[in-house]
């Protein structure tokens, strides 16, 4: 039971999940079907939104075999006056909870509405009356109180439990090492790392804490935020039997760098008519209309200018807002999320981008891999992605596309290919085989370090320090030498020391032969 307690609170996409079930099971556990959490069945993701059908795990079925069997005897003693310590009643409780998700998961899975395969908030939950009639039989015992929770509280957990299974197994496809921690971390994005604390207060509080997701482009981070945002806590009426929101609606994306200052601001805020030319009506922005258990997602976060980042700050520390030409206070419910490919680190030493904004920005980061990390650390990790695309593009026809997509890659690409475009340039790659029966990949030279300090210089790019320390590392990679550096440059020897930069001196080293070196 200890084993089985641990199991209903831990994270399922980390070791400690099978290292729980195979204590539980000792020596009935099957280690043939013991990884169960690296990659879904195809089913999962060539649906789109439909829910995913898969075999259960086989050390699932023994686990509820054993807990089905467990609980009516311990129930029994308890009923009969057995006198529990409270770590036997909470072991008790975290037992039935487990045994009321295993029983439900699967009528849970098919709350769904329209073709999208959407779950409604509206939709009454008719099965509700047996999850109560279970709850009142292992809870409701005299003179004993054993749970701490409301039974809609619980109901309303088991859902949002279906849902994150449902689109991180959905939106994060692979099985590569790096694609697994990626799917633990949005795991922990949802239900941070204490699903207890979170179980009993943090679901409430979850959407005052900003995510910000970051990695290169083309990574899947706006898929990483759509699998958190749509897998709140959204409570549950007993009365009505319904939920109180419906998560479909709740993700409003806005890509900050394809708009001008002002359309951003209106979009976000919201105008008044005649704040600013072509205002021909009120307006209700993002921040407005998101519903407290919505989320607005804000791509590209980067990239918007200095003034755009100090109203965003104002929005995440008092949570209020103006809409453009208006004076009235508007408060903004929800929750938000932000993304970029920037070395945000860098932007702020630039000052391009505030630091008190960034620490407003990151009280949980989750970072995305490349689709070349990937690969390197399961080879046979791209046939897989290949299969997941061509099944989209095909359906069951997708075989033929994937063999002939992986042959064009390992002859013409090479396992070595960087796949600089990630996830955006594989689609490419797969539809253009398809089409065309071969793919050329976008011939972009990556700039040497001389020609970016170039670049850089001309374009007036770099502060006075971020130059002093790029030529500094330029000449003492060709001389070797920090008194001969100074020389060159008519500077201290100690200035040249606490500018050379080792990582910028290998890169200049690389380009070719040191001239001079000492």
């Amino acid at each position: 039971m200890q084993a089985i307690s641990r199991l209903a609170y831990c994270n399922p996409f980390l070791p400690e999940q099978i290292a729980c079930e195979r204590e539980a099971l000792g020596s009935n556990f099957s280690e043939a079907d013991a990884v169960w959490n690296i990659s879904p069945d195809l089913d999962a993701v060539s649906g789109g939104h439909d829910w995913p059908i898969q075999a259960e795990p086989a050390n699932w079925t023994k686990i509820v075999e054993c807990i089905e069997a467990l609980v009516p005897t311990l129930r029994e003693q308890l009923v009969r006056g057995a006198q529990p310590r409270e770590s036997d009643l909470a072991l008790y409780r975290d037992t039935v909870h487990h045994l009321l998700w295993r029983r439900y998961v699967n009528r849970i899975r098919d709350l769904r509405t329209g073709a999208a395969g959407q779950a409604s908030g509206h939709e009454p939950m008719s099965f509700y009356k047996n999850f109560l009639q279970d709850w009142n039989h292992f809870f409701s015992i005299p003179n004993l109180r054993i749970t701490l929770y409301e039974p809609q509280h619980i109901f309303a957990i088991l859902f949002q439990l279906r849902r994150a299974f449902h689109f991180i197994f959905s939106y994060i496809i692979g099985a590569s090492d790096s694609v697994v921690r990626l799917r633990a971390a949005v795991w922990q994005s949802i239900f941070t790392h204490d699903m207890r604390r979170y179980l009993r207060i943090l679901h409430e509080r979850m959407g005052d804490l900003t995510t910000l997701i970051v990695g290169p482009s083309g990574t899947g981070k706006e898929l990483v935020a759509r699998a958190i945002a749509y897998s709140r806590y959204i409570p549950f009426d007993p009365e009505t039997r319904t939920f109180a929101g419906d998560y479909a609606e709740s993700f409003h994306a806005l890509n900050l760098s394809a708009l001008t200052p002002t359309l951003i601001e209106s979009e976000l805020f919201g105008h008044c008519k005649g704040a600013f030319t072509g205002a021909v009506k009120d307006r209700a922005g993002w921040f407005e209309v998101c519903p407290p258990l919505g989320t607005v997602f804000l791509d590209e976060i980067g990239d918007v200018s200095e003034a755009i980042q100090v109203k965003l700050l104002r929005v995440l520390e008092t949570r209020t807002f103006q809409r453009i030409g208006d004076t009235q206070e508007r408060t903004f419910p929800g929750k938000v999320m932000a993304a970029t490919n920037r070395d945000l680190a860098r932007e702020i030493q630039r000052g391009r981008f505030r630091i008190d904004f960034y620490y407003r920005l990151c009280s949980d980061i989750v970072t995305t891999p490349t689709l070349h990390e990937q690969v390197r650390d399961a080879p046979d990790e791209l046939r897989s992605l290949v299969l997941g695309i061509a099944t989209r593009l095909l359906g069951k026809d997708a075989e033929v596309l994937t063999d002939e997509t992986t042959t064009f890659i390992r002859e013409h690409l090479g396992a070595d290919y960087m796949w600089p475009g990630n996830m955006r340039e594989l689609q490419q790659c797969v539809r253009n085989v398809m089409v065309r029966g071969t793919y050329r990949p976008l011939d972009i030279a990556t700039p040497s370090g001389n020609e970016r300090l170039s670049q850089d210089v001309t374009r007036g790019r770099l502060t006075v320090d971020e130059l002093l320390q790029r030529y500094c590392s330029l000449v003492y990679a060709q001389t070797g030498s920090f008194t001969e550096t100074a020389r060159r440059l008519g500077i201290d020897p100690r200035t040249v020391k606490s500018k050379v930069s080792s990582d910028l001196v290998e890169e200049f080293r690389a380009q070719g032969p040191r001239d001079g070196a000492v």
